[in-house]
């Protein structure tokens, strides 16, 4: 009896981990959900002025995590192995971070973040077309959603209710983030982390060469920390350290609460209400972003045929 003690320990601490896991990856999307909100304090005109701020104290919060979980050695190491994939994966994540704060100055906070959630799917497009990987029909079904429901939201610009430019940096928002995802998946042994930090480097970088003066009062200061190190980078570090403990599909599901509620802080806190085509051309995109992570749920819980040895998730 004495011996039999151990076996359930081992047998919770899958589940326990998985539950730490779930709670990160809420954690890092409620984090990111704030973005817009945080975004709608800060007075400063110059938009380039904010993506340096934002950028330079998320670089700083990202060196710090990985230093303390890594060690300097460690974190050199990560940076090294890199390659060409993560250069490629900074790149995105510079371009997507600097369009968002841009897009803030154009266009509605749920317009943004409704055409991000398209961004799993669109990812299965670009890695249809770029490298033949088979797509399901339900998932053709969902992408062909997506971009209907994209083109009512964009359809405000086109006559004029809507600044064309905010809707086009959100669909180059989804774009970049969409091929972010593939290159990660085809180069599984790009980590995340230091492939973001190296991004809010190049972002900040590249707004000191815009930015008219890096002069912003003190209340803009510390909304500019909270935008940089709380929304954006300890957002990441929490998903970092989460997503490795649980399916895919339960952090595609997880993510989509910063869809859900990031417009809800900026209408509850700034009264700001997204138009009725962004209302319903959102509606659609989240509902066949919701379809399709139900189908792989679904998919992934069937069991095994007898005699068939299931292989492990990537993630």
């Amino acid at each position: 009896m004495a011996r039999a003690q151990p076996f359930p320990a081992l047998s919770t601490q899958p589940a326990r981990e998985e539950r730490i896991g779930l709670l990160l990856v809420f954690l890092s999307a409620l984090a990111w959900s704030f973005g817009g909100a945080i975004g709608r304090f800060v007075e400063n005109a110059d938009p380039w002025t904010t993506v340096f701020w934002r950028s330079a104290w998320a670089a700083a919060f990202l060196v710090g995590f990985m230093l303390w979980r890594d060690g300097a050695r460690g974190m050199a190491a990560l940076f090294r192995s890199m390659g060409i994939p993560g250069l490629a994966v900074a790149c995105c994540f510079a371009i997507a971070s600097t369009s968002f704060v841009v897009a803030l100055s154009y266009t509605t906070v749920a317009n943004i973040l409704l055409m991000q959630a398209g961004v799993p799917l669109i990812a299965a497009l670009l890695a249809f077309l770029l490298f033949g990987e088979r797509v399901s029909r339900s998932t053709w079904a969902a992408i062909a959603a997506v971009i209907i429901g994209v083109a009512v939201m964009v359809s405000d610009s086109l006559d004029g209710n809507v600044s064309p430019i905010g809707d086009g940096l959100a669909v180059l928002i989804a774009v970049v983030f969409s091929v972010a995802t593939v290159i990660t998946r085809r180069y599984a042994h790009v980590r995340m982390t230091p492939a973001t930090c190296l991004g809010t480097v190049i972002a900040a970088a590249f707004a000191f060469t815009q930015a008219g003066s890096l002069a912003v009062s003190g209340s803009d200061m510390g909304f500019l920390f909270a935008f940089g190190a709380l929304n954006l980078g300890l957002g990441l570090a929490l998903f970092a350290t989460g997503a490795r403990l649980i399916p895919a599909a339960y952090a595609a599901l997880l993510g989509t609460f910063e869809t859900l509620l990031g417009p809800v802080w900026v209408w509850l806190i700034h009264g700001e209400l997204p138009s009725s085509r962004t209302i319903l051309g959102g509606s659609v995109v989240f509902a066949a972003l919701l379809v399709h992570i139900g189908i792989e749920f679904h998919r992934q819980s069937r069991p095994a045929k007898p005699g068939v040895t299931g292989m492990p998730s990537p993630n």
